[in-house]
């Protein structure tokens, strides 16, 4: 019986041991975004640059894929298995998909829906990156600074001004995602860390006026591929960045008549010769507002 009871406990613990084993071998998930705008492209500097009509465009949307595979690479290196990079600019179909590292999936063209900038996001990524951002209106040496449109004067949520970046990193929030890394210009990247803290940046040209001093595109990609790895392998360090609700939407337009149509969307209010506002508890029913607003 003690034999028998031995023999028992010996193997039981050598099927726990086999266990444990192939529990350490079988790899992490690690789900990735990554959201790929175009004004903040190391060398990029004029708007005719990211216009499908400009004579340099093929050259900077190269570019641009390029930026996004640095940032797919770094991903791979910390053991990503799953990658989605969202092309989020203009007509969105300006990354060139053959020139994309193959492990990552693209989103091309709008659907329509409220995420916008951020397609293709939801609860199972474990990480967010935004390349080739721009800094917000207004902002003093911002390379190519807009918000959304020409348009819009400034942008707020819940009282706070904020950039593109911004309004997608409370997108990615919202579905408990965290933003790990922003690259772009200096102030775009300034921008970035003021509104989320904790978040690792990239600065690939400097504003000087409506000028630019850019760093090599080989460095850049160096750069943010060296970030990408880093921060997804300290990813405890990020945290989503998420809303209190109920939140406040306001929009403040470069003219008065621009505010007439969307202050007519059932729940908002005018808040100001050219501002409108609009509040709820969902954030994608403020996005679904912002959407028509934006327009």
């Amino acid at each position: 019986m003690k034999r028998i009871t031995t023999r028992v406990l010996l193997f039981s613990a050598l099927v726990l041991g086999l266990s444990a084993l192939s529990s350490s071998q079988t790899p992490k998930k690690l789900k990735v975004f990554i959201s790929v705008d175009m004004e903040g492209i190391g060398g990029l500097v004029t708007g005719e640059e990211t216009s499908e009509k400009g004579p340099d465009y093929q050259l900077f949307r190269q570019l641009m894929t390029e930026e996004a595979n640095a940032a797919v690479e770094g991903a791979l290196d910390a053991g990503a298995t799953e990658i989605v990079v969202r092309d989020a600019h203009g007509s969105a179909r300006n990354i060139l998909p053959q020139l994309l590292n193959p492990e990552a999936k693209l989103i091309r063209d709008w659907s329509g829906g409220p995420l916008d900038m951020m397609e293709g996001i939801d609860k199972t990524f474990d990480a967010a990156m935004m390349i080739g951002y721009h800094a917000r209106a207004g902002t003093p040496d911002g390379i190519l600074k807009h918000t959304i449109s020409g348009t819009i004067f400034d942008l707020k949520l819940n009282g706070k001004v904020v950039s593109e970046a911004g309004l997608n990193a409370a997108i990615a929030g919202y579905f408990g995602v965290p933003v790990v890394l922003v690259s772009g210009d200096l102030a775009a990247a300034g921008q970035a860390k003021e509104l989320l803290g904790e978040v690792s940046t990239v600065a690939v040209k400097e504003g000087i006026g409506k000028a630019g001093r850019m760093l090599h595109p080989e460095k850049s990609r160096k750069l943010i591929r060296t970030a990408a790895a880093d921060a997804l392998k300290n990813l405890g360090r990020y945290k989503p960045y998420v809303l209190t609700v109920p939140i406040t939407i306001e929009i403040t337009y470069t003219r008065e008549d621009l505010a007439i149509k969307p202050a007519l969307y059932p729940g908002a209010k005018r808040t100001g010769e050219r501002s409108v506002a609009f509040t709820h508890a969902d954030l994608l029913e403020v996005l679904k507002f912002y959407l028509v607003a934006a327009e």
